[in-house]
This record gives structure tokens, C-alpha cells and sequence, in this order.
């Protein structure tokens, strides 16, 4: 992959601060933006904006077209039908659909609901929440020294209680990859009628997703962290599954007919699609989809694990690091936690700043995975299509400026 060709594709990597140029390693925690995607969402305000579906004129056919054929693009991305693809607004609104629509349906007095300790909050609370008030029980599943799910606790947390088990497909903090397809049919064969939920949003973006090999029932992920805009999340369900749940959602456009006394909802997916929809968010995350398509997901796969390995091997050999999650880039994301002994995360962040290297610091909304390594906040670089081995030597070269000022 030529990465300055395509960092030529991102206009706001142009931008000096102070006269330096940015460093941007937080892409766990949103992309950046290529200009085929401000386009693509320029030219809807520009040439056609209209309200999809329900325009019988030419700007609102267009308006709709270009929505739905945004969200054929995107099923295509993940192998999935298009009627299975439901628009929200980000990963957090899927999980939340799921455990709001799904916990009723399934969940009743003793049943036990399996999560991980990697979660981000968005797949630990809202189960944490939902489920106690159905009479269900949240278990925990932990990881091995290594940073990796305990395979050995599938016999002793599933069972014929087991209804949902929820999981990420890559730690946000670890960078660990889970590996849905084979724990997936451990779990099946535990649990037959279990339901499997994945939080895909720091797999998607960074390499290639079938969810029907997977073998889970729902898989949800945003658009802000593949180079599309924000506020625009999608969330796949499996039709068998998204046929029996009610909707999330109640107003316009989900309904197929409204009368005093009673109503009939629309046809998936638009059942749970309520109001309006971000029509240029969908067009603007369809666009960002064609782009990694273009790139190739594996290309973008082996070029961050070249990375992350160039990176692990650097902040190694730094005195008072100590970094989280697996050694085998393999196994392991485009994402590196890490702290440096005697100096708080923060102020970490502050020193970087000053040369525009951006990185993310705190608990990266996975506060039970740090209480359970026992550590406080930490530092967080992780890297994108737009990265280079020089962006890992300038982190290095903030790191040790860091150290100078603090050690």
C-alpha cells in the first residue's frame, strides 16, 4: 500500500498546527476523512437534498437511491442482505436496540447473560442494566495472562441458562482479536439456542468481516471509525431474529399503516428505522466503504500489523513501559496501551500535544478491564491506513521527550 498516496486522499493531514505538521494516532477512536467522503456528502447538500421515500420528484429519487444504495454497499462490506443492515447512530445505539428489543424476548428469572471483561461500556452497561430487571444474571468472562479470552471458562459460564453471550471482536484497549468464528461454535455447542452478539467497530474498519461465517445472530459497528462521518452506526441481525423482535423506535417511516386503533409496522429493515434518517451519513459512510474497498481490507490488515509489531518492538525498548495486551501482532489490532512508569497519562498526553502527536489517554470507556488488570488510566496510540513507520519513530521521539522532562 502506498501510505503517502493515500495520506495525499486526507485533507486535514495538510493542516499545520504552530507550523508542525499532525501526528494522528487516535484512530480507535475516530478516523480521519478522505475527500471521496466530504464529497460525497458535499454533493447531497449541494445537488440533491430531499427527505428519502416519500418524494415523488426527481431530488428526493435520488435522495433516496443514493441512501439505499449506500446500505447495498455496506452489506455487501460484511457479506450480509440489505434488509438486514439497520442505520443508527453509532455502535453504542445498536448494542443499546439489541438489549432493549432482545432482553424481553428471551430473558426470564435465572437466565444468565455472558460478557467480557474487554468490553467497551457500550457492551458491558446497557446488559448490565436490562438484564437484573427480567430476573436474568450477568457473568463475566475473563482473560489469561496473555491478554486473550479465557477458552477454559466457556464450560463454566455456558450453559442451558445461557440465552445471550455478547462480545467484542477486538479490545479497543488490548488490540486483542477475538476469534468469533471458533468461539462462536464453542458456544453454540454449549448452548444451542444461545444468542451471539458481536461489537465489531474496531474490526470492521481494520480488516475483513463475513458475518455470516462468523456464526453469530447480530453484529454492530459505526461509521466514524472507517473514514465515514459520525453519527451513523449499523447494526446487522440475522432476518431469522430480526423478524421476531419488536421495534426500538416508534414515528414515521417505520409504519406501514397508522389507524386509531392500531398500527402496522413497515418491512425490514425499516421497521426499525424511525423518523427521518442522517440520509448524508448513510451516503457519506457508503462512500467510505468503496474506499477500503478499493484498498483492499487484507492490505489494510497486514499493513497495521506491520506497524503495531514496529511500534511494540520501539516502545520496548524504552525503560518504564509497560505495555498491555498481546506480544503476536497476529493477534493483535492496530492498537497499543501502555503507560510510562512515574508519569500520569495526562501529562503524557500534554508533551505529545506540544509536537501535535495525537494520541488518547484515560480508560478508553473499558473502566472494569483496568480495574481488573489493577491499573489506573493509560496511554493509547493506535494506527489507520494513514499511518507510517515515521509517525511510530515521532511517538517514540515524544515518548522520550516525556521521560526527560518527567523521570
Amino acid at each position: 500500500m502506498n501510505v503517502h498516496a493515500v495520506q495525499k486522499d486526507f485533507p486535514i493531514l495538510k493542516r499545520r498546527i504552530n507550523g508542525k505538521p499532525i501526528t494522528y494516532l487516535d484512530s480507535t477512536a475516530t478516523s480521519l476523512k478522505p475527500t471521496r467522503v466530504i464529497d460525497a456528502i458535499n454533493e447531497y447538500y449541494n445537488t440533491y437534498t430531499a427527505n428519502v421515500f416519500r418524494g415523488i420528484y426527481t431530488m428526493s429519487e435520488e435522495a433516496t437511491s443514493a441512501y439505499e444504495g449506500a446500505r447495498k454497499t455496506i452489506a455487501s462490506f460484511v457479506h450480509a442482505h440489505p434488509e438486514e443492515i439497520i442505520f443508527t447512530k453509532n455502535t453504542s445505539e445498536s448494542l443499546n436496540l439489541l438489549a432493549y428489543t432482545v432482553t424481553p424476548m428471551v430473558i426470564e428469572r435465572n437466565d444468565t447473560v455472558v460478557t467480557t471483561i474487554m468490553e467497551h461500556h457500550s457492551n458491558f452497561v446497557p446488559w448490565q442494566q436490562m438484564v437484573p430487571k427480567y430476573g436474568g444474571v450477568i457473568r463475566v468472562w475473563n482473560i489469561t495472562n496473555e491478554y486473550t479470552l479465557d477458552e477454559k471458562e466457556i464450560s463454566k459460564l455456558i450453559n442451558s441458562t445461557t440465552k445471550i453471550v455478547t462480545l467484542t471482536a477486538v479490545s479497543n484497549v488490548l488490540g486483542t482479536i477475538v476469534p468469533v468464528k471458533k468461539l462462536a461454535a464453542k458456544i453454540k455447542k454449549a448452548a444451542p439456542h444461545c444468542l451471539i452478539f458481536v461489537d465489531a467497530a474496531q474490526a470492521v474498519p481494520h480488516m475483513p468481516v463475513d458475518v455470516g461465517e462468523w456464526g453469530v445472530d447480530a453484529v454492530a459497528f459505526s461509521g466514524h471509525k472507517m473514514l465515514g462521518p459520525s453519527g451513523i452506526g449499523v447494526l446487522w441481525v440475522k432476518k431469522q431474529l430480526l423478524e421476531t423482535m419488536p421495534p426500538f423506535l416508534y414515528g414515521g417511516d417505520m409504519i406501514s399503516e397508522v389507524h386509531v386503533e392500531e398500527t402496522k409496522f413497515n418491512a425490514l429493515p425499516h421497521k426499525f428505522e424511525a423518523g427521518t434518517p442522517f440520509i448524508e451519513g448513510a451516503i457519506g459512510l457508503g462512500a467510505a466503504v468503496s474506499y477500503l474497498q478499493k484498498i483492499g481490507m487484507n492490505v489494510i490488515r497486514n499493513h497495521e500489523k506491520e506497524l503495531t509489531a514496529y511500534a511494540i518492538a520501539q516502545l520496548s525498548e524504552i525503560e518504564g513501559i509497560s505495555i498491555y495486551g498481546p506480544k503476536d501482532p497476529e493477534i493483535r489490532g492496530g492498537v497499543i496501551a501502555f503507560r510510562i512508569e512515574g508519569v500520569h497519562p495526562h501529562d503524557v498526553s500534554q508533551v505529545l500535544d506540544t509536537d501535535n502527536v495525537c494520541i488518547r489517554v484515560g480508560y478508553h470507556c473499558a473502566m472494569p478491564l483496568h480495574e481488573h488488570l489493577e491499573i489506573g488510566a493509560t496511554c493509547r496510540a493506535s494506527f489507520y491506513i494513514y499511518n507510517t513507520k515515521e509517525d511510530v519513530r515521532t511517538l517514540i521521539k515524544g515518548i522520550k521527550k516525556v521521560k526527560k522532562l518527567f523521570t
